[in-house]
């Protein structure tokens, strides 16, 4: 399975998180053995020095490309999703007795719509719970942090590693980042979840089925304007994970929490939802969690 572009673009060192300088020809000989002329034409266009891709003109693209990953999160009421779950998850811990703040981390939370999101409409943060967002990328989270401060809101954006120990929480949350990872480095994300801070995880990305592909790139060739966004947009549908081989990652990797995916149908038709999501909670908490979302939690192993 071939990558995004925006997978190569911008890297770091996985212990250091420094930013890596990226060589344009071996990126763009990638996509030359994936024979993928479209991929070749966006790489093309990005300026480059001495071999290397101009950081600058990458971290402008990229933050184009999340404003305009953020108008797709907007039009699929995708903040309202998220507090659902997130509401029955907290209350879920306060009846089990937690005691003191809920921390609730968005992993690869770019520039941070999601928390942004639930730090203006919800009463969350006046309930002590602590809204953040972590991302390896350093631009996205310092305009994460922009827009936060531009509206005043009570949600904060680091850039690090979210499972480290001073960044980790009790609830974690994504969308659109299981797909980035394949077969063992799968299993090896939703490890890091294995601490016995972690009480619960909701991983929203799309969810594979016959007309995906199409339907993403008639939504992207009609909403986005970046070629780069088009290109990654429809690749993920292909990427993304069903939902047995995320269930069966989950189970490998932390036996500890009752894993399964939650809001698969669009209310109680057959149809599939654009997203669904990964889920995973202790126990103790799906009785309380099941009693709140009725069908929508789905089976829990």
């Amino acid at each position: 399975m071939q990558p995004e572009i925006s997978d190569l673009v911008v890297q770091h060192d996985p212990k250091t998180l420094i930013r890596l300088p990226v060589n344009k020809s071996e990126i763009a000989g990638i996509f030359e053995r994936f024979e993928n002329k479209k991929a070749l034409r966006v790489i093309e266009r990005i300026p480059a020095k001495d071999g290397l891709l101009d950081s600058i003109a990458v971290d402008r693209l990229m933050l184009t490309v999340h404003w305009e990953m953020q108008r797709l999160a907007e039009e699929f009421y995708h903040g309202r999703r998220v507090l659902q779950i997130v509401r029955a998850t907290i209350e879920a811990l306060h009846s089990n007795g937690l005691k003191g703040p809920i921390r609730i981390v968005d992993v690869g939370c770019g520039i941070g719509y999601t928390i942004r999101w639930l730090a203006a409409r919800s009463a969350l943060p006046q309930e002590g719970v602590e809204l953040t967002g972590v991302d390896l990328n350093s631009t996205l989270i310092n305009e994460a942090n922009r827009l936060a401060a531009a509206e005043a809101l009570p949600c904060r954006f680091f850039h690090g590693d979210a499972f480290s120990a001073d960044l980790r929480g009790h609830m974690y949350i994504s969308t659109g980042v299981l797909h980035h990872f394949r077969g063992d480095d799968l299993v090896a994300f939703l490890r890091r979840h294995n601490s016995e801070t972690t009480q619960a995880f909701v991983h929203y990305d799309f969810q594979p089925w016959a007309l995906a592909p199409f339907g993403s790139w008639f939504f992207h060739v009609i909403r986005m304007r970046t070629a780069l966004a088009r290109h990654d947009g429809v690749l993920s549908t292909a990427r993304a994970h069903n939902a047995d081989a995320l269930v069966s990652a989950a189970q490998t990797a932390v036996p500890e929490l009752a894993s399964g995916i939650y809001g698969a149908k669009i209310w109680n038709t057959p149809a599939p939802r654009v997203f669904h999501a990964l889920v995973g909670f202790r126990p103790e908490l799906v009785p309380h969690l099941k009693q709140t979302l009725g069908r929508k939690m789905g089976e829990l192993q």
